[in-house]
């Protein structure tokens, strides 16, 4: 028999001239055509006492044969392939009746279970196709289980190994995912979790799109891992289990494991801190709403938080002065430790209160990210976890590490992890695989997100709240941002405007990164202020590092006078074949500040000459055809050459990143993208912002 599409009867019957209702039963017609009769009363499900299918070799009539205590129905259908259909979905619907009736009150478990052994064999056997062939059967186990929670651990283990083969192409339901939950709990240690759960929690990651749908196949998930972490090898036995949802390629096939992975882990981290997080607004917890969560009258009163603080020494009392008068003591606090956090509550005091002053408009309890990142030199900061949220949080933590150590995930994993509350501890080791990272999609995601919210970069730097190795990541991201092909200038801005102090200091302590900064902060005249310039001179020149790289910005400085001097030639070709070594070496060899038309075309200069160039004041015409000039290259141009009137970029290897930043040359007049990787959005966005630009050639582009 051919497998068959899942028919309703209520469908069936009113393609066929047949009602059926919603509910259990066969219902009767009166608007029919070629009707043969119909039923008086309506027939339900549960009395079909046999099903037959009927065929007549000398007439192509196709029946099916239904029989009930008071007699027969015969139900025609247009061929055999429709009659198939029609017999397997009767007869899948007449067992389903009949399992959720014999599993609604179970006496004796061994019956039981042989039932569930056979509704699961049902269900593998029917040769009916849709998803609630399996569902149903999961669904009815799923409330058997919700219904009897006294079950022994054996019993446990009987009914997952009996479901084992309806769970290898479906989700569990949510009741039967807390079932699972409890195993995991009780016992991680048992075989049914490697050899049951194991493809369960891999069809979940690869396939499930949305865990806030259903958020006990994230706990389910959450608890198996931890599951995995309780057996001898411990964390070995995660890192092969997450191995095996990446695969042995440098490619995961799966795009969902990322994404799934990455919400079990950050929703675990988080609940370790969830009691502290809820304390502060008096809300329920995840695990109250799980467990139904309390009236509001049930609940306890906020009460005010603060954060534990080392107490101030007391200082030895004085025999030589009279005391000042006492005033009237108030109990000490009392200290609380819940199941996830330690924290004190102060008791509201009237007496305390009236002496105490009142604080400043606009300040705030400290936030969680105060608690969370703040940095242990401060010292004044003590956050007690329990043993379980310790372990809980140490394993999650690693395995962000370990999605961190594969090349494909790290720019998704980057994008995920956006500035959250997290212990600086363990989120580390992640951040320096983001700084490392030389892709910029990747170390991009070190800024922050958006206006008025931190990013890593700010989190890390010097004086920031998780700042605790004196600047060195910091200095490894601000040297992989200033390495990639963001606005230099810009980003320098910023940092003078933001961190300046930050940079100063790595600078004095000899970090070579932070002392070419300033250099280049000084080389571009980023700095205005007189005062903060011979600040940054004198420390530059505090250090060897720094006296030697300021000795070599003023040697540059010289040579720069000099190249921009008046006089030269107003046009120059180099010939093919030169390379960014032999421009250079040419531009120091005299004054070029008359020169005003520049041809590059068909050699061998790269973005690197955009140090150089940037150099000529006069410049207005350039010639980059066919050459290696990329998107790099044409961002420091646009900062630097705001004059440049006529700029060709014919068969070179620029995109739409870098074509973008000529918007900021409103001089052009003149542009040649012929050849390039121009889509038609960025030509558009272009016109419109270069009100000068006349001559444009958009020739073997996508704009064209």
């Amino acid at each position: 028999l051919q497998p068959c599409l899942l028919l309703t009867f209520e469908m069936i019957c009113v393609k066929y001239h047949y009602v059926g209702d919603t509910g259990s039963k066969i219902c009767t017609s009166r608007v029919q055509r070629n009707f043969k009769g119909y039923m008086e009363a309506p027939l339900s499900y549960s009395t079909i006492e046999d099903l037959q299918l009927l065929s007549w070799d000398n007439a192509p009539k196709y029946c099916v044969q239904l029989s009930f205590p008071g007699g027969t129905v015969l139900l025609q259908a247009a061929n055999s392939y429709l009659r198939d259909q029609w017999f397997h979905s009767i007869q899948w619907k007449k067992k389903i009746y009949k399992y959720r009736k014999v599993l609604n009150n179970p006496s004796r478990w061994d019956v039981v279970l042989k039932e569930i052994r056979a509704l699961v064999d049902m269900a593998l056997t029917s040769p009916l196709q849709d998803e609630s062939i399996h569902q149903a059967p999961l669904h009815i186990i799923s409330t058997l289980l919700a219904e009897n929670t006294n079950l022994s651990a054996q019993d446990h283990e009987n009914i997952i190994v009996a479901i084992a083969p309806l769970l290898e192409n479906n989700h569990p339901p949510p009741d039967l995912c807390e079932f699972f939950c409890k195993h995991c709990r009780e016992r991680p240690r048992s075989m049914v979790v490697i050899e049951v759960f194991t493809p369960v929690v891999q069809r979940i990651l690869k396939h499930n799109m949305d865990f806030g749908k259903c958020p006990r196949l994230r706990l389910f998930t959450q608890e198996y891992i931890l599951a995995l972490n309780e057996l001898n090898a411990g964390m070995e036995v995660v890192k092969k289990f997450i191995h095996s949802m990446h695969g042995p390629t440098g490619q995961c096939p799966h795009p969902r494991v990322l994404p799934n992975l990455v919400a079990v882990c950050l929703a675990a981290i988080y609940s370790c801190y969830e009691e502290f997080i809820n304390s502060r607004d008096n809300s329920p917890s995840l695990k109250e709403i799980r467990n139904g969560c309390q009236q509001q009258s049930e609940r306890k009163p906020p009460m005010p938080l603060r954060l534990l603080r080392p107490e101030p020494p007391t200082p030895p009392p004085t025999t030589t002065l009279s005391p000042p008068p006492a005033l009237p003591l108030s109990p000490p606090p009392s200290i609380v430790n819940s199941s996830e956090i330690l924290v004190e509550l102060e008791r509201n005091n009237n007496t305390t209160n009236t002496l105490r002053k009142a604080p400043a408009e606009g300040v705030s309890e400290p936030n969680l990210i105060d608690c969370l990142l703040v940095s242990p030199a401060l010292n004044a900061l003590s956050i007690q976890l329990p043993a379980h949220a310790d372990r809980v949080l140490g394993c999650f933590a690693l395995i962000l590490k370990m999605l961190s150590d594969y090349d494909d995930w790290r720019p998704a994993l980057a994008s995920l992890l956006q500035p959250i509350p997290f212990p600086k501890e363990e989120l580390k080791y992640v951040i320096q695989r983001f700084a490392e990272d030389p892709r910029q999609e990747v170390h991009s995601c070190l800024l922050s997100v958006r206006s008025g919210k931190d990013g890593w970069f700010q989190l890390y730097s010097p004086g920031g709240v998780a700042c605790d190795d004196d600047g060195e990541l910091f200095a490894s991201m601000v040297h992989i941002l200033m390495g990639s092909c963001y606005k230099t200038k810009k980003f320098l801005l910023s940092l003078a405007e933001n961190k300046l102090g930050p940079c100063m200091l790595l600078a004095l302590r000899g970090n070579q990164t932070m002392v070419e900064i300033l250099c280049l902060m000084l080389e571009y005249n980023i700095i205005e202020n007189k005062d903060t310039q011979l600040q940054i001179i004198s420390t530059l020149e505090s250090t060897q590092v720094g006296l030697r790289m300021y000795e070599q910005l003023c040697d540059r400085q010289r040579e720069l006078k000099e190249l921009q001097r008046k006089g030269g030639p107003t046009r120059l070709t180099l010939p093919s074949k030169s390379t960014d070594a032999d421009l250079a070496r040419l531009l120091s060899s005299g004054s070029f500040g008359n020169l005003e038309n520049l041809s590059l075309a068909f050699t061998n200069v790269t973005s690197a000459c955009a140090e150089q160039l940037i150099k000529l004041p006069s410049l207005k015409q350039l010639n980059l055809w066919s050459t290696q000039f990329g998107d790099a290259g044409l961002r420091l141009l646009s900062e630097h050459l705001a004059c440049l009137q006529v700029l060709n970029l014919c068969e070179t290897p620029v995109t739409d990143a870098g074509l973008l930043s000529l918007s900021s040359m409103k001089s052009l007049c003149s542009l040649n993208m012929n050849s390039t990787k121009l889509t038609a959005d960025t030509y558009e966005d272009l016109k419109a912002k270069l009100p000068n630009l006349k001559e444009v050639d958009v020739r073997y582009t996508e704009a064209w």
